[in-house]
């Protein structure tokens, strides 16, 4: 709103220029999601705390983790309050990617909303069904899909990282891989999520990765130098990123260990879908493998877990899973545990940066 209220003034008021650089406004914009998370938090775990939403802590699970039952949850709801409320104030309105985004954001909110508000409040041990829940975001995923197929006459090729002459073309196909992209990345997420800060660091360290990917790609000059797909457009994607990198470092300062509230299904749901489709539209779908790759291992342990213990009966691969439990039970500290999957989240961004170079 402030970019379609103020820019047009700049034939007038030159000062009003700067409205129109994406880098002015992701700065703008990230400090305003920040605030946003910042001032309203204390409120907010407040609310929850008075409407005795609190964590549910598994019985089986690490034994230091039942001291953090009652804490509030559903903080997901000031994140994703904050990056809606800083897109519609920063970003420009005209462009359909950032509608696509708002849409997933929104969407997977909602149902994370629902399994949070059924487990905590109606008090179903488990909230939704997994097939209800899985199939609500299988639709969601191709609807997205559908409106990026459509979108400005979007590249429908797959970038295979490290082959610039290797670009399988899906055609109608997309669709689908779009959807595979965004319900993994989110059940992820989801997964990751079971430390204080555990998901929202790595969260934050993806958001500010695909900032960069979504500036280069949009930039047609910059695209075709480091020979990479131009996706015009999605310069404006930038901003969005550094919106939810902005609400994530909001949501971390009650977050942090010891937290002081829990983000909930409504909030991992929702950032792992951002980041699905942001991937998407940039065309760095399969480099998600890479920028995610913390999320990637959380899930596979879970993957590996499950199929290991059916196979043979009872065994197991990990003491627990995600991984995070594992090295929990063999005795690492919680911040420790947090803390290094920080560093591996950072370290394989930054590896991921440098592929930009490497074709």
């Amino acid at each position: 709103m402030l970019y379609h209220l103020l820019y047009p003034l700049h034939t007038t008021i030159s000062a009003f220029n700067v409205f129109r650089y994406i880098t002015f406004r992701t700065i703008y914009a990230s400090l305003t999601a920040f605030l946003i998370c910042f001032l309203l938090g204390p409120w907010v775990i407040r609310k929850l705390t008075e409407m005795q939403i609190g964590q549910y802590i598994q019985k089986d699970g690490p034994e230091g983790h039942h001291k953090k039952a009652g804490t509030p949850t559903m903080g997901g709801i000031l994140i994703v309050s904050s990056i809606v409320v800083s897109t519609l104030l920063w970003t420009n309105l005209n462009n359909c990617y950032i509608w696509v985004l708002l849409l997933v954001t929104i969407g997977y909110a909602f149902i994370g909303f629902i399994d949070d508000y059924l487990m905590l409040i109606r008090k179903r041990n488990k909230g939704l069904t997994a097939r209800n829940k899985f199939l609500m975001q299988v639709i969601l995923a191709l609807v997205a899909g559908i409106f990026v197929y459509v979108c400005m006459d979007f590249n429908t090729r797959v970038t295979i990282p490290f082959f610039k002459n290797i670009s399988p073309d899906l055609r109608w196909g997309y669709i689908f891989f779009a959807a595979f992209v965004i319900v993994g990345t989110s059940n992820a997420v989801n997964l990751t999520d079971g430390l204080d800060g555990l998901a929202i660091g790595p969260v934050i360290v993806v958001s500010v990765t695909y900032m960069a990917f979504a500036y280069v790609t949009g930039h047609a000059k910059i695209a075709d130098y480091l020979q990479l797909t131009y996706v015009a457009g999605s310069g404006e994607i930038t901003i969005f990123c550094g919106i939810v990198a902005g609400a994530g470092l909001g949501f971390l300062w009650f977050n942090t260990y010891p937290a002081q509230i829990f983000m909930g299904d409504v909030g991992s749901l929702s950032l792992g879908s951002i980041i699905g489709t942001v991937a998407v539209i940039t065309k760095q779908e399969i480099m998600l493998i890479l920028v995610g790759g913390l999320f990637v291992i959380e899930a596979l342990s879970v993957i590996f877990q499950v199929g290991f213990f059916k196979m043979t009966n009872g065994k197991r691969i990990f003491k627990m899973a995600p991984l995070h439990h594992h090295f929990e039970l063999k005795g690492w500290p919680e911040p420790k545990v947090i803390v290094r999957f920080w560093i591996i989240a950072i370290g394989l961004a930054l590896i991921s940066v440098s592929t930009l170079k490497l074709r």
